[in-house]
This record gives C-alpha cells, sequence and structure tokens, in this order.
C-alpha cells in the first residue's frame, strides 16, 4: 500500500503564511519551497507527486465515508491522496510550459506524456498555473482543444500554483511562467463521468438536479472518488450565503464515495460519460466548449472492481 502517486492540495495561506504581505514574494516562495521539500521527504522516494496552492480546498477528512465532506474557502486546510499500486491502472503526471520563444505549441509532447496514441487513457485532470499571466489562455486553449475526444474524460480547473512536481525542477521555472500540470489515468477498466453546474444553478433545488445528472451515469460507486473544481465566485456567496451546498448535494446522491478538490480561477471540463463498453452517452448535442467561469466541475473516477 506504499504510495506510488500523490496528489496534495493545500490553500495560499497554508503555504505561504496569511502574516506575509504581498511585497515580501521572495519570502512567500523560500517559505512554499520549504514546505513542499519537506512534504516531499515523508513519502517514498520513487513516488510521482504533483503538489498545487489554490484559494480554497474541497475535502473528505480521512478520506471516509463516514464524514461529510467539506468546502473550505477560508482559512488554513489541505489534504493528500496517496494512490498505491492499482492492478490495471497507470497514473502519471505530465507538466507544459508555455515557451516565450514559439508562439505555436509542440504536440509530439502529448504522446510523450502518455496523452495520444494511448488507447487505455480514460480521465486527465489538467490544472492550469500563473492564468492571469498573458498568453495563459491561449496556451490552456492548446492544450486542452487537441485532448477533448470524446472517449476521454477532461477536468480540472486554474490554480494559484504547484509546488512540487517530480522529475521537475520547480526552482528552473521562472516566477511568472505559465502553463498546465496535470495527472493521466488510464487502464480499461476504469470509469468516469462529469457534470458542468453552470452559473444558473444557483439553490439546493438545481444543485440536486445535477448532481442526479451524474447519478444517472451509472458509474459504480465502489472504488470510486469524486472531484469538485469549483469557481471562486461560487461556494456560500453564490448560494445567499448557504455553506457547504454542492458538497452536501454530492454526498446525498454519493454518500459512500469521498470528495476532494478545489476552489479556483476558471474551471475545465463539460458533461460527458465514459461507461463500461465505453459508449459515450453525452448530455448535449453541441460541441463541447470545456474553459468555464463562475461554474462548478463534478467528477466521478471508478478505478475497476476491488479483489
Amino acid at each position: 500500500v506504499l504510495p506510488q502517486t500523490v496528489l496534495y492540495i493545500a490553500d495560499a495561506e497554508t503555504f505561504s503564511g496569511h502574516e506575509e504581505c504581498h511585497e515580501q514574494k521572495k519570502a512567500r516562495k523560500r517559505n512554499s519551497k520549504e514546505t513542499a521539500l519537506a512534504l516531499e521527504k515523508l513519502l517514498p522516494t520513487r513516488c510521482q507527486v504533483l503538489g498545487l496552492v489554490t484559494p480554497g480546498i474541497v475535502v473528505t477528512p480521512m478520506g471516509s465515508s463516514s464524514n461529510q465532506p467539506q468546502e473550505i474557502e477560508e482559512g488554513e486546510a489541505g489534504f493528500a491522496l496517496l494512490f498505491p499500486k492499482i492492478d490495471g491502472v497507470k497514473i502519471h503526471t505530465f507538466h507544459f510550459s508555455k515557451d516565450v520563444k514559439n508562439r505555436v505549441f509542440d504536440e509530439s509532447k502529448f504522446a510523450e506524456a502518455g496523452l495520444k496514441n494511448n488507447p487505455d487513457l480514460r480521465v486527465v485532470l489538467l490544472f492550469g498555473y500563473n492564468s492571469w499571466k498573458s498568453g495563459a489562455t491561449r496556451f490552456l486553449h492548446q492544450i486542452v482543444n487537441p485532448l477533448n475526444e470524446k472517449s476521454i474524460i477532461l477536468a480540472g480547473g486554474q490554480v494559484e500554483s504547484f509546488t512540487s512536481l517530480t522529475s521537475e525542477n520547480v526552482q528552473a521555472q521562472p516566477g511568472d511562467a505559465c502553463g498546465v500540470v496535470g495527472l493521466a489515468f488510464s487502464g480499461p477498466q476504469i470509469q468516469s463521468a462529469t457534470i458542468l453546474l453552470d452559473q444558473d444553478v444557483a439553490d439546493e433545488r438545481t444543485a440536486e438536479a445535477a448532481m442526479q445528472r451524474l447519478k444517472a451515469a451509472n458509474i459504480p460507486e465502489h472504488n470510486t472518488i469524486g472531484f469538485m473544481f469549483a469557481c471562486v465566485g461560487r461556494g456560500y456567496r453564490h448560494y445567499k450565503t448557504k455553506r457547504n451546498m454542492e458538497a452536501d448535494a454530492f454526498r446525498k446522491f454519493f454518500p459512500n464515495v469521498p470528495l476532494f478538490g478545489f476552489f479556483g480561477h476558471g474551471e475545465i471540463g463539460c458533461d460527458r460519460i465514459v461507461t463500461g463498453n465505453f459508449v459515450l452517452r453525452e448530455c448535449n448535442d453541441i460541441k463541447d466548449d470545456l474553459l468555464h467561469g463562475y461554474t462548478t466541475v463534478m467528477t466521478l473516477i471508478h478505478f475497476g472492481s476491488t479483489k
């Protein structure tokens, strides 16, 4: 059960300390680096690690179905998902950074990262960073558009930064560089579905109706985890000060599936289902638009039956 892949997400306060002001960027960066290195030292040497910093997180404490998932929009919080070796499932990290000299992204890098010519690819979680940077949105489109295939699930969002990525020297990245990091899940037994909660989903009734759409995908709920990628503009402000609305709606329909995720600066995803026989049932006929704002993307990933 030693972890082979780890995804950890923490809010910005946990990594930089809220007592630091924005002028102290160097101190904050050093603090983040030290925290990240301390975390990585706790893990096996060959472990793939991806660490993200976001404005807020969504977590099911201890990953236990007996605990209620929580939307933590303020204050220090974080979690780590530790994936052991799973028979028939391959998980790997990837990173594409924007090259200032090249306006066109070299798509051969997709194959190197296992995102092309991989018939077993089922789910790609994508996280853009430094989205405020000039050209960041255009670069994200260059990554997302070629991967927008009906046979795979794409989900994720825009984060503040990444702090850990194995086989990468994070220090070598310019502080204002922008790019995309993520996790790819391959394996014939993986099943997955995503739904998009748009701006019109603004009360308990419409949130639960969205979860019913996800439930209708009939993804098996054992050996399954849920992800929630929400806009910082949603949460309790969007639901007229009612907290935890979307996590509670998820829990109602999926009482045994732990939910994890974050509040970020933009969302990636659409209504898409990859079922057991991998015949896609789409919830709309128009071409999928994957980049959004003021929305929430809910995702289920099932890793196959446990022996």
